[in-house]
């Protein structure tokens, strides 16, 4: 099966520490969004998990700890984005992002690690401009480190509205005159652009618009095939395999103004307060009340020989 651990919070980047003792225990419980009484436990050992995909804005802190997902397959998205501070108050520097993401190359593959370039929003401070000097300048840095970018465009979600409300959405001239761009430069730099849950607009131009997290980009970074059980996504424009998320909403501390997974400061600080390391669950601790499932797990590595 796949274990995602970003689709809600930040792991690596604020909780490389529990991650690492749930790889070592070989198991995790996920509280339930929808059912805060139900507790679900993954087993997290490499016979029954094929791939652990990783999604982070800052991969530092996990990177002395390789080892421990060396057993697994693995295949990793690192945001980089032009915004400052007043945008990511908590996101470290470009560099300093950059440079953690071709460490994380060297020791795991460019196979392995893709760069997201999102989402991406027009203002007056971030112009069209600005964005095709950082993402040139982005490219060229990460030539050689990965083969693939994917980009989105900002989609203005409920918790996105209410933390960032003078966000609009990207014009469709705006959206096509980067997308185009985008997609040169990245090529100049060995790199596919894969928008995210875009459609197809971008296709016309070379973009691969079949997806950013698809089991076939999974079965590249680990060398084998995967049977997997179908499938809905929640969002029907996408077409990523997103099941088994180990995270938590509301507990990512970049406070990014842009982000769907927190609704506001003082509810993620509260939250990550709550945090303990030690803890099967990444926020607080089982109760008495509360209803612990098996998840249903087994590889999903095909291993019937083929003639090629």
């Amino acid at each position: 099966m796949i274990i995602n651990t970003g689709q809600r919070t930040d792991i690596p980047a604020f909780y490389a520490e529990w991650f690492c003792n749930r790889l070592r225990e070989g198991s995790v419980l996920v509280r339930s969004p929808y059912n805060p009484q139900l507790l679900t436990r993954y087993r997290l050992t490499p016979d029954v998990v094929d791939v652990i995909g990783m999604c982070t804005k800052n991969p530092a802190p996990m990177l002395p700890y390789l080892d421990l997902l060396q057993p697994f397959g693995q295949y990793w998205y690192v945001t980089i984005t032009p915004y400052g501070r007043e945008i990511e108050p908590y996101v470290p520097g470009k560099r300093q992002v950059l440079d953690s993401f071709r460490r994380l190359s060297d020791a795991v593959g460019s196979n392995r690690v893709g760069w997201r370039y999102d989402p991406v929003f027009i203002s007056e401070a971030y112009s069209v401009e600005r964005h095709l000097r950082a993402f040139s300048y982005m490219a060229q840095a990460l030539a050689g480190y990965t083969q693939t970018v994917v980009i989105s465009f900002i989609d203005l979600y409920e918790k996105t509205k209410k933390n960032f409300p003078e966000a609009h959405t990207v014009s469709g001239e705006d959206r096509l005159r980067l997308g185009k761009a985008f997609i040169e430069i990245a090529g100049a730099a060995g790199m596919t652009v894969r928008p995210c849950a875009e459609r197809d607009e971008l296709a016309a131009y070379g973009a691969d618009c079949s997806g950013c997290m698809t089991i076939a980009m999974y079965e590249k970074a680990i060398g084998q095939r995967l049977k997997v059980p179908r499938f809905t996504n929640a969002r029907k424009e996408c077409a990523c395999y997103l099941g088994g998320d180990i995270g938590a909403y509301n507990s990512c501390g970049h406070l990014c103004r842009y982000c769907y997974a927190n609704y506001d400061a003082d509810l993620v600080r509260r939250t990550m307060a709550r945090h303990d390391p030690k803890s099967p669950l990444l926020v607080g601790h089982p109760g008495p009340g509360d209803i612990i499932h098996e998840a249903d797990q087994v590889s999903w590595i095909d291993r019937q020989m083929r003639m090629f």
